[in-house]
């Protein structure tokens, strides 16, 4: 169970760390090019494909996290410290991904369903400041879970 819920871990971490390093250093730069009423109902269909991803890492991520805190360490008390780190930015990544969903993208969808393609475009700027966060984030804590262990 270790073995499958590490690489559950690892898949959930991948997909959802490469798709904000996708959408913030390739589509972005690509769509800028675009007029913003091709571009904003771009993002919602890119969004609307991508973010259900992220829900799935949302949910394993922590799952399979605390199966081998528990299974592995025996819980909190035995935990490294890069597990410890890893640990605290995951929620916090989780928290901001919440705030995202709840409050930007859903401003963001709702201007785009009117047609108010400035107010969807307002939103989709603090989305993506939202993902960039958490893309440096999500790096950030990759290396940290990778080269932890030699520390």
């Amino acid at each position: 169970m270790i073995t499958i819920s590490l690489a559950l871990h690892v898949l959930a971490t991948v997909v959802w760390v490469g798709g904000m390093f996708f959408a913030i250093m390739v589509l972005r730069l690509a769509a800028g090019e675009l007029a913003p009423p091709t571009r904003a109902p771009l993002w919602g269909r890119v969004f609307a494909k991508f973010f259900p991803w992220v829900w799935v890492a949302v949910i394993i991520l922590p799952l399979t996290g605390y199966w081998m805190i528990f299974a592995v360490w025996g819980g909190f008390s035995s935990l490294p410290t890069h597990v410890h780190i890893m640990h605290g930015i995951g929620l916090i990544m989780i928290a901001i991904y919440l705030h995202l969903w709840f409050a930007p993208y859903k401003r963001f969808r709702a201007a785009l369903a009117d047609g108010d393609i400035p107010t969807a475009g307002n939103n989709l700027n603090q989305i993506r400041v939202l993902v960039t966060t958490n893309l440096l984030i999500g790096l950030i804590t990759s290396v940290i879970g990778s080269t932890g262990r030699y520390w």
